[in-house]
């Protein structure tokens, strides 16, 4: 395995920022709906007795992504991974003597509906913490919520970072951790000339503001820009702007999320844009998406995570032969699947660390510092929310998973306010200290 990112380049903002210690409205709203694999431990939406937070034998925690709608594809098999979660550790004893039960609501693929049902889950069904959403806006969405009753959302998914909420959580990539390193080892192996495209909300376009800035920065040039609604499948436009702005090949930067990829890529081939004059980087594609949309019109072509199936690691190995024995052998799993998986073990860490599942304040402060032996390696909770991880780039491969061209060798410290951004370089969050917070200029800048 390569590792050609080293990991020196991604400290050099982060070791000062951390040194003291970004809409879419979906045009119709589905009916929400729960799952159909229920367990002993957990409720079908709406049907809670309990008042209490975590009265009797129960803890009760919230379960929120899509489970229809347009992000579906994505965000069902992120319920599994948190599910299994809560099933291990309900198996060893559960949590201070508790078992875990799970509410789970779906959000849709409809922003306002996450909202209503975060607030459900906070004020009908008293959890004590709610794992999801996956798209920016569906964070940006219930955000307000978390902030307003002080309550606590553990987010999995990569993000574009810009904020950092004492309320949230967040155990997917900063774009220190992802996107920027993806730029990089592109500037170096596959070109200068970038193509953008991605859905039209909040991540995309914050994205790719970064993409742009880091690309002025280091001689890369963006060719050419275009967004699709969330949804959308109409991408022959695109593929044509594409073809225009770069008749003899370059690097297209990918952040198209949900069913809108499936017909990018069908098109993309379909059109004579194969990988070896037009490579894809993706940060949203992943072995689920990979199985789902069809690996022969993926092959060859790139992604950015900090986790993929074919990590070799014990820890990884493990995981990946528990969740198949769960769920079945045709399964696979995937970045934001990790990422919600761990978040499980590391909020019961914090809960077991405070000594309470009620108190979200000692909740909070507890978070802070945990690791866990992931499967993606050692993950630790910074004082700015986000986890350290690791940076893999991975090639689409015959059989649908991802060869790892190129790894970190270590953990690289999350950066939630970019420093390629004018308006937030210099700026950093540290929640241990009441009068830093979610946002101060650290010394230097």
């Amino acid at each position: 395995m390569s590792k050609g990112l080293g990991r020196r380049r991604f400290l050099i903002y982060s070791s000062a920022a951390l040194g003291s210690s970004v809409l879419l409205k979906a045009c119709t709203s589905p009916p929400s709906q729960t799952t159909d694999q229920t367990t002993p431990t957990e409720s079908p939406a709406g049907t809670a007795e309990s008042p209490g937070t975590s009265s009797g034998d129960t803890i009760k925690v919230g379960i929120l992504h899509s489970l229809s709608g347009t992000m579906a594809i994505s965000e069902t098999t992120v319920v599994d991974a948190e599910k299994l979660a809560i099933k291990e550790i309900n198996a060893a004893g559960g949590v201070l003597g508790k078992q875990i039960e799970a509410v789970v609501e779906d959000g849709a693929s409809d922003w306002p509906t996450f909202a209503e049902k975060a607030e459900k889950l906070i004020d009908q069904d008293k959890v004590v913490t709610v794992f999801g959403c996956w798209t920016s806006a569906s964070r940006k969405a219930v955000k307000d919520v978390f902030e307003s009753k002080n309550h606590m959302l553990w987010y999995p998914v990569q993000y574009e970072g810009q904020e950092c909420s004492k309320n949230i959580f967040y155990t997917g990539a900063a774009p220190n951790q992802q996107i920027e390193p993806a730029v990089d080892w592109l500037l170096e192996n596959k070109g200068k000339e970038f193509f953008l495209v991605g859905s039209d909300y909040v991540f995309p376009r914050t994205a790719n503001t970064i993409i742009k800035e880091q690309l002025a920065a280091k001689g890369g040039t963006t060719v050419g820009e275009d967004y699709l609604p969330l949804g959308n499948t109409e991408v022959t436009p695109i593929i044509t702007k594409i073809k225009q702005a770069l008749p003899n090949g370059g690097v297209i930067f990918n952040s198209l999320n949900g069913d809108s990829n499936a017909a990018f890529f069908k098109q993309m081939q379909g059109a004579g844009l194969t990988p070896d004059l037009y490579p894809v980087m993706s940060v949203s594609i992943a072995e689920e998406e990979v199985r789902q949309i069809g690996k022969e019109f993926l092959i060859g072509h790139y992604a950015a995570w900090n986790y993929f199936q074919t990590v070799d690691s014990p820890e990884n190995t493990k995981w990946v032969a528990d969740f198949k024995a769960e769920y079945g052998e045709d399964r696979v799993t995937n970045d934001p699947m990790e990422a919600a998986y761990i978040m499980v073990y590391l909020w019961k860490q914090a809960v077991e660390k405070a000594g309470t599942a009620d108190d979200l304040e000692a909740v909070r402060t507890a978070a802070l510092g945990q690791t866990f032996a992931a499967p993606e390696g050692q993950v630790t909770m910074n004082n700015n929310h986000h986890i350290s991880k690791t940076v893999r780039i991975g090639q689409v491969r015959d059989d649908g998973l991802f060869d790892i061209v190129s790894s970190t060798d270590g953990p690289v410290e999350p950066v939630p306010w970019n420093q390629y951004v004018p308006a937030t370089k210099g700026f950093a969050c540290d929640w241990s200290d009441p009068a830093k917070g979610e946002k101060f200029k650290f010394e230097g800048a």
